[in-house]
């Protein structure tokens, strides 16, 4: 079975209304195979059978023809710079004057499998000399719920892990028998427990706001499957989830320079990263 242009069309349609995610005529091979495996899967011998089905979304299809179409590509460690400019310039101008007991919240968002909010949990261990006098809530959401599951499970192959110090891999890390033979390692349960999982999408404004305001966001490497309508979206939600001077950190090929933004562009000596004003209204 193959699908013809109208079809293709409407896939694409009801895929970018569902995620923002517009899909370039290069792509379009791609989104046939996944949708003809879902149909597949679910029985449908025709795509208005499947549409109906979707439209209905009695059983929980919507999530998974949503999951079906998510990329997951990350590893601990990704864009190490930000990672440098968290502990260097983020946090320190983020805790000045601030008290002890209001909690400092990092949000990681879309989080994938879940490599990202690990790592900067890690990473505040490491570099952080006073992680240990603060509050610190790590959130990591994201669209796609197997990946969310697997993020919450913790276990992570070698490629995952490529970046990481062998010392570090021992130390947040236990070996365990992979399958069909390749290692395994899964992180240790003080360091899963540290990090709280939800799904959140960046086009859903009312969805986002349900997770509260954040002192730094990293949201890397998505924007650039929007276009200009749904990166205006997602832009408006990040900049509603910062508190007032907080920071949002995206990805090295991502701005915000095509669309209007409030943000305010700073240059740190490890990275630029984008912060909501004090006095900014929402």
């Amino acid at each position: 079975m193959t699908l013809d242009e109208p079809d293709l069309a409407r896939v694409c349609d009801l895929l970018y209304r569902q995620t923002g995610i517009l899909v370039p005529g290069n792509r379009r091979a791609f989104v046939e195979r996944r949708v003809l495996e879902r149909m597949r899967a679910t029985g449908a011998d025709a795509l208005p059978a499947y549409l109906a089905r979707l439209r209905a979304d009695a059983d929980g299809e919507i999530q998974l023809f949503v999951n079906a179409f998510t990329v997951n590509e990350t590893y601990f460690n990704r864009e190490e710079h930000q990672l440098h400019c968290l502990t260097g310039s983020l946090l320190p101008a983020v805790t000045a004057g601030r008290s002890r007991s209001d909690p400092i919240r990092i949000w990681s968002m879309p989080c994938a499998t879940g490599e990202e909010p690990y790592s900067v949990a890690i990473w505040l261990l490491e570099h952080w000399a006073t992680v240990d006098e603060w509050e610190i809530e790590i959130v990591g959401s994201d669209i796609d719920t197997r990946a969310l599951a697997a993020a919450e499970a913790g276990r992570y192959g070698a490629r995952a892990l490529g970046r990481l110090p062998p010392a570090l891999v021992s130390r947040y890390f236990t070996a365990e028998e992979g399958t069909a033979g390749f290692p395994s390692w899964r992180i240790l349960p003080e360091l899963r427990g540290s990090v709280r999982f939800t799904r959140r999408n960046l086009v859903d404004a009312a969805g986002m706001a349900q997770e509260g305001r954040f002192d730094i966001v990293f949201c890397r490497n998505v924007l650039i499957y929007f276009d200009d309508a749904s990166r205006k979206t997602a832009a408006d939600s990040l900049f509603a989830a910062l508190r007032p001077g907080g920071f949002l950190c995206l990805g090295h090929t991502e701005s915000m320079a095509r669309i209007p933004s409030r943000f305010r562009t700073r240059r740190f000596p490890e990275a630029i990263v984008y912060q909501r004003p004090e006095d900014a209204h929402a």
